[in-house]
């Protein structure tokens, strides 16, 4: 299999894109996940290292300064989330390829970056009602957080034009199967 490869996941929250990663990353294929950087303070059980790099607001902006991330976010005042160049050479050190889990404006922004050598995958729910559906369901959020989540996505997935490959979650296995089938076809590529 091809090294030094990246492969981008977005989509709009409840679409089950962290399903199908962590199916992917459980079938054995050479690639790692690449974790993300954030000024947020860790919640419940989170580790440094492990779910985020955990920095400062002035750390994130220091890395910022020095052009150290391949892409980042301001969600709000202070609040930053982005993807560290050193994270995926970490990766390609070690002989793997790396696996993306951005935001869509964070997945456009690393495809350009490295063009042929990444490959884009936007997961779209089948619509936006059964995203509604889906988020209502988890019972983990306000009304509030998920009308906001929705007016997101709808905006999300006016990106989806951009990325390489869009898959449609209507049944996660047949996304999951799907989506593995795409990885591993360009994995296989020279």
């Amino acid at each position: 299999m091809g090294k030094n490869k990246l492969v981008i996941f977005s989509a709009p929250s409840g679409s089950g894109k962290s399903t199908i990663i962590n199916y992917l990353l459980e079938q054995g294929i050479p690639v790692a996940f690449s974790i993300s950087a954030t000024s947020r303070s860790p919640r419940g059980q989170e580790e440094h290292g492990k779910e985020y790099y955990f920095l400062t607001a002035e750390e994130f902006k220091t890395k910022i300064a020095n052009g150290e991330f391949l892409e980042y976010e301001e969600v709000y005042t202070d609040c930053f989330y982005g993807t560290l160049k050193s994270e995926v050479e970490r990766i390609h050190q070690a002989g793997l390829n790396v696996i993306f889990d951005v935001d869509v404006v964070g997945g456009v922004n690393i495809k350009k970056y490295y063009g042929d050598q990444a490959l884009s995958v936007f997961i779209q729910p089948p619509s936006v009602e059964e995203l509604k559906r889906r988020l209502t369901g988890r019972g983990t959020d306000t009304q509030e957080t998920i009308d906001k989540r929705i007016a997101k996505a709808e905006y999300e997935l006016s990106f989806a034009s951009q990325f390489d490959v869009v898959v449609v979650n209507d049944d996660l296995k047949t996304a999951q199967e799907e989506c593995y089938r795409i990885v591993t076809d360009f994995f296989n590529r020279e």
